[in-house]
C-alpha cells in the first residue's frame, strides 16, 4: 500500500523564544514533509493565555523566516479554536469516560507523599484518584458550590471501552499502548477549556496532519493520545519522535537557556547558516 502524501507540523507554545531545541523540530517535520512532496504546517499552540503572550508569536515567526523556514497554509492558533475543543470534551462526558477532580495542586502532592507505594516516573502525570470515587451526589453538590475542578479522563472505563490498542513510530516501530504511561490525565481546567493532550488530538485531526513528528521527550504522551484518538474516532496518524539537543551537561534544552535562543544569536551578529550548523552539530 503506497504511502499517504505526508502532513506533518511545527506547533511551538508562545511561552518563550525559540532555541535550538526549537529549529531542529521545525527542519525534522519540514524534511519529513519534503521528502514526501508533502505539506509542513504552522501550529501556535498557546492555549495557556497565562504564559503566552504575543511578543513571542512574532518573535517565532521572525526567527523562522529569518532562518528561511517556509510553512503551507495559514498559520493556526490554537486559542482560537476552543469550541472545538470544548465539543471533543462533551462527546468524552457523554462516553462517561471522565471525571470532574476538585483537588488543588497541593492536596494532590500531599496525598501523594501520603501513599507509601506511590507509583514514580518522571513524564507520568501522577493522581491518587481522590475524587474518581466520589458519588454523583457529592459531585453534583460541590458544582452547585461552585467549587473549581478539572475534568480528568478515567483511564480504566476509557480501556475497558476501547480495549488495546496500537501505533507505529517510523523510529522505534510498532508500539503497544501501555496504561501505566496514560494515568488519568487532566483533559480541561478550570481556567482552559482543554489541555496539551485534548487539543493536539483535535487539532492534528482536523488539520490533516498524518505524521507527526516532535521529540522523543513526549513519546510516552503518545499513549494518551492515541487512547483519545479511538475514544474520539478519531484518523490515527504515523509519528516520528526524534533526539533531543541537550546541553554540555546532557540536560534538554529549555527556553530558559536564553544564551541558546534563536533571537540572541541573531542580534550577536550569527547568520542562519551558521545557526543551522551549530544545530546540527549539536547531535
Amino acid at each position: 500500500m503506497k504511502n499517504p502524501v505526508p502532513v506533518t507540523r511545527f506547533a511551538p507554545s508562545p511561552s518563550g523564544y525559540l532555541h535550538l531545541g526549537h529549529v531542529l523540530a521545525a527542519c525534522e517535520a519540514r524534511r519529513l514533509a519534503d521528502e514526501g512532496c508533502g505539506q509542513c504546517l504552522l501550529r501556535i499552540e498557546d492555549i495557556d493565555r497565562g504564559r503566552c503572550h504575543d511578543q513571542y508569536i512574532d518573535g517565532i515567526i521572525e526567527d523562522l523566516n529569518w532562518l528561511g523556514l517556509s510553512f503551507d497554509g495559514e498559520i493556526v492558533r490554537q486559542s482560537e479554536r476552543m469550541g472545538l475543543y470544548r465539543n471533543a470534551l462533551d462527546r468524552l462526558i457523554d462516553l462517561e469516560v471522565v471525571y470532574p477532580c476538585f483537588c488543588t495542586r497541593k492536596e494532590i502532592a500531599l496525598e501523594l507523599s501520603r501513599m507509601a507505594d506511590a507509583p514514580q516516573g518522571e513524564h507520568i502525570e501522577l493522581y491518587p484518584k481522590t475524587c474518581k470515587h466520589l458519588s454523583i451526589q457529592k459531585r453534583t453538590e460541590k458544582m452547585n458550590q461552585g467549587v473549581p475542578y478539572a475534568w480528568r479522563l478515567d483511564s480504566d472505563k476509557a480501556f475497558n471501552l476501547v480495549g488495546e490498542l496500537t501505533w507505529v513510530d517510523r523510529r522505534f516501530g510498532l508500539q503497544m499502548v501501555n496504561p501505566d504511561y496514560v494515568g488519568d490525565v487532566v483533559l480541561a481546567r478550570k481556567d482552559c477549556a482543554t489541555s496539551y493532550h485534548l487539543s493536539v488530538v483535535v487539532d492534528d485531526a482536523l488539520q490533516g496532519v498524518n505524521l507527526v513528528s516532535r521529540g522523543e521527550d513526549l513519546f510516552e504522551a503518545t499513549h494518551v493520545h492515541r487512547l483519545l484518538q479511538e475514544l474520539l474516532q478519531l484518523p490515527v496518524p504515523e509519528w516520528y519522535h526524534h533526539h533531543l539537543i541537550c546541553d554540555d551537561h546532557g540536560v534538554r534544552l529549555a527556553k530558559r537557556n536564553k544564551s541558546l535562543a534563536i533571537k540572541e544569536m541573531r542580534e550577536s551578529g550569527m547568520s542562519p547558516d551558521e545557526v543551522l550548523k551549530m544545530m546540527r552539530g549539536s547531535f
